[in-house]
């Protein structure tokens, strides 16, 4: 078994490196309603872009930002940080919003300092510093028609002043749900929303996105061991305990059998769980409400499970049957969690679309085939035993009846 679980997580490990052809994003343009610019490239989170001229003579570049808005209530945001890449803190942005009184679109610009991180107070329009912005303005597509709502498109203008030796860029954008007056609150705080900074270079049009290679090499490895256990090792010990212990030949090895696996997806997934723990606490303020509470109840149900083994009654003992229900809910209530946790866990890596999705499905479309498989058999075995019983019952009585007449 321990070999087959080896080629199981290299398999995995294989698929999960590999993805399918991702769905088509959101393409760049360089052309607005107003202007029209050399260069754009596709951010890559929140279907977000941004468009630009370079203008070497002065270190002048004009650029225009497209997001999106999530709330008819909410904020659209792009900035600069001037000293440091792949942070938010230090940021001077300007931020589009519906204004409180007219409701026309407004864009203000803010200073993204530590105390805004800590969340200290409100954050309050100031004047831009370290960032010499000769002009800027915002939109929305459609013109004068269109209206601030949720999936609202934004385009935000602005000309900054470079230095004449730096044509590097580290630029962050974000959206939020809310403003409250004039002073937007905090962005959702998912992995994507906390990956919305990357730097690029006006003159060649290069973009890089700073990643955390340990980081997703952990997810991964949280996401296969995980796959591994909850999704594939405890259906796979339910249904050896439904359909093995019907087959008389083999006595009690059933039950070896179903304790062997079920175990061995038990300490696998306290692996897996241990290394969630692990994630959630190297990710403050990254927080997956659903996939963690999923987490936490499969496990705490798969921990019952094994802990009812040492208190399960003898086959003669009253209370039997009720250790036995109690056993069978909480281990397909385990079960099933176990799988829809699997899947959200593809979600939370972005995986929807990859191979290693298609192929946990692949392996577990195989058990539900052969679980219907074997329910088919059980059910012909049980019939064709009751027909059986059913006729020498018909015939015993018929010979009894001889016997009386006689």
């Amino acid at each position: 078994m321990s070999t087959t679980l080896t080629l199981t997580l290299t398999l995995l490990f294989l698929l999960l490196s590999t993805k399918l052809p991702a769905s088509v994003s959101g393409k760049c343009t360089t052309t607005t309603s107003t202007k029209t610019f050399e260069k754009c490239i596709s951010l890559p989170t929140q279907q977000a872009s941004i468009a630009w001229t370079y203008h070497p003579h002065n270190a002048t570049l004009d650029l225009c930002f497209f997001g999106t808005f999530i709330s008819p209530s909410g904020w659209v945001g792009w900035g600069i940080n001037p000293d440091t890449p792949s942070q938010m803190t230090g940021s001077r942005v300007l931020i589009a919003f519906p204004d409180p009184n007219s409701g026309q679109l407004i864009l203000l610009p803010y200073v993204l300092d530590s105390s805004v991180k800590l969340q200290k107070g409100p954050l309050l329009s100031r004047p831009l510093d370290l960032l010499r912005l000769s002009s800027s303005s915002a939109s929305l597509y459609g013109g004068n028609m269109a209206t601030i709502r949720n999936g609202a498109s934004v385009q935000i203008y602005a000309s900054v002043k470079l230095s004449s030796n730096n044509t590097k860029i580290h630029h962050v954008w974000n959206r939020g749900l809310y403003v409250q007056g004039y002073s937007p609150t905090i962005h959702p705080t998912t992995s994507t929303d906390l990956s919305s900074f990357s730097t690029f270079d006006v003159t060649s049009g290069f973009a890089t996105v700073k990643r955390n290679s340990g980081s997703r090499a952990l997810k991964v490895t949280h996401g296969v061991i995980n796959a591994v256990a909850w999704g594939f090792l405890l259906p796979a010990g339910a249904v050896t305990a439904r359909y093995l212990r019907q087959m008389q030949s083999i006595g009690p090895t059933w039950f070896y059998i179903h304790a062997a696996i079920q175990l061995s997806g038990f300490l696998l997934g306290t692996i897996g769980f241990s290394l969630g723990m692990v994630l959630g606490r190297n990710s403050p303020g990254v927080t997956y409400g659903l996939h963690r509470s999923l987490g936490i109840a499969t496990f705490t149900l798969a921990a019952l499970q094994t802990l009812a083994l040492l208190f399960r009654p003898k086959t003669t003992n009253k209370f039997r049957r009720y250790w036995k229900s109690y056993h069978h809910f909480v281990g397909y209530g385990c079960v099933v969690m176990g799988v829809v946790n699997v899947f959200q866990g593809f979600d939370v890596l972005r995986e929807g679309g990859s191979y290693a999705k298609l192929g946990y499905c692949m392996c577990l479309s195989t058990l539900v085939g052969v679980c219907v498989a074997m329910e088919v058999n059980s059910w012909v075995v049980f019939c064709r035993k009751a027909k059986e019983e059913k006729m020498k019952r018909e015939g015993l009585t018929d010979d009894r009846c001889s016997g009386i007449h006689s």
